[in-house]
C-alpha cells in the first residue's frame, strides 16, 4: 500500500483529500485504482493512451518515476508518491 501525495489543485477531484493510501505493487496499478476513485482526476494524470501526461511529476520516495521505470516503477508498502503538476508563469 502506498502513500498517495495531492497538491491544492488537484483534491477537489478527490472530496478535497491531501493524501491517502491506495493498494498497488506499481505506479500503474496504484493510478489504475486511483481511476476508479475518481475518472476526473486520472483525466489530469495520464492521457487517452493511458501514458503519464507530459506536465505532471510523480516522485516515488522522492525520486522521479521517470527516471526509474515509469508507470512500471513497483512500490512497497509505506512508499510514498507525491503527484505534482508543473505550473508556468512569468
Amino acid at each position: 500500500m502506498a502513500r498517495v501525495h495531492l497538491p491544492s489543485m488537484l483534491r477537489t477531484y478527490v472530496d478535497g483529500e491531501k493524501e491517502f493510501d491506495v493498494e498497488g505493487a506499481t505506479l500503474r496499478t496504484v493510478l489504475d485504482t486511483l481511476r476508479e476513485r475518481s475518472p476526473a482526476l486520472e483525466r489530469r494524470l495520464r492521457d487517452e493512451a493511458g501514458a503519464l501526461r507530459r506536465y505532471v511529476n510523480f516522485y516515488i520516495d522522492g525520486d522521479e518515476c521517470r527516471t526509474l521505470a515509469g508507470l512500471d516503477t513497483p512500490l512497497s508498502t509505506g512508499t510514498e508518491v507525491m503527484i505534482i503538476p508543473s505550473v508556468a508563469g512569468g
